[in-house]
């Protein structure tokens, strides 16, 4: 079945005809994006498809670890409170091949990774590049996918890179699931990969070792833009 969206308790609520406003938005969104999908009966309905990875007591150990050293976090679970989104290509170029590198608890190569922990990168959502959305793991559970700021961001993962470019029913995707996450979570930001290193130094920055940074491209500026432009009525910030 399809999901559906709902929206938290927020303390101070603005109302726009008995409906509070962001609700409004999020239904006003998904309206326009279901009728566009009735225009052609090949556009699919938005769902989303489970294929866990393994999380069990290795990796939330491993990622408790995470938390501690990276974010400076003492926690008794590894979970997160979700206040960002942010949207990443794999530079792997099938659903399978991804999957099988972020499925290990414990991470493989990537020598320029592997002092700063040895949990597996990873992230909750995998779109594919037809639009299909799989869950990789529950919303609120921690996952490395970006450096700082792993402690509040759900990461979506797209199966594209520099060689084959998202294309628009990604687009779709990412627009239909982030509006669905606003519904369930106080999401405030909304970032590509790449602009993740403009949160450096903010009151939302929790990286231990200011010289831990990697240069990222993905998914690129513009993506970003038609991405932002989609989601423009719910407000997201790009910037700390």
């Amino acid at each position: 079945m399809p999901y559906t969206t709902k929206t938290p308790a927020r303390g101070k609520i603005r109302v726009y005809n008995g409906m509070p406003v962001r609700a409004f938005l999020l239904a006003a969104i998904l309206l326009v994006l279901l009728a566009g999908a009735g225009c052609q009966d090949s556009d699919p309905t938005f769902r989303i498809f489970e294929k866990p990875i393994i999380f069990n007591e290795e990796r939330e150990q491993l990622s408790l670890e995470y938390m501690k050293v990276r974010h400076g976090i003492d926690a008794e679970r590894a979970v997160i409170d979700p206040r960002m989104v942010v949207v990443h290509w794999t530079a792997v170029y099938s659903i399978e091949d991804t999957y099988d590198i972020f499925n290990p608890v414990r991470l493989r190569g990537r020598a320029e990774l592997q002092d700063a922990g040895a949990l597996n990168v990873s992230a909750h959502f995998l779109v594919d590049r037809d639009g299909t959305v799989f869950r990789l793991l529950p919303d609120t559970t921690f996952a490395r996918h970006t450096i700082g700021l792993n402690y509040m961001a759900i990461g979506i993962e797209n199966i594209g890179g520099s060689q084959a470019p998202l294309t628009r029913a990604q687009l779709r995707a990412n627009t239909e699931l982030i509006t669905w996450l606003a519904g369930k979570y106080d999401i405030r930001y909304v970032i590509g990969h790449h602009e993740y290193q403009d949160f450096k130094g903010s009151d939302v920055w929790k990286e231990t070792d200011p010289d831990y940074l990697t240069n990222k491209v993905d998914p690129g500026p513009e993506f970003m833009r038609r991405l932002r432009e989609n989601l423009k009525p719910l407000e997201f910030r790009s910037e700390p």
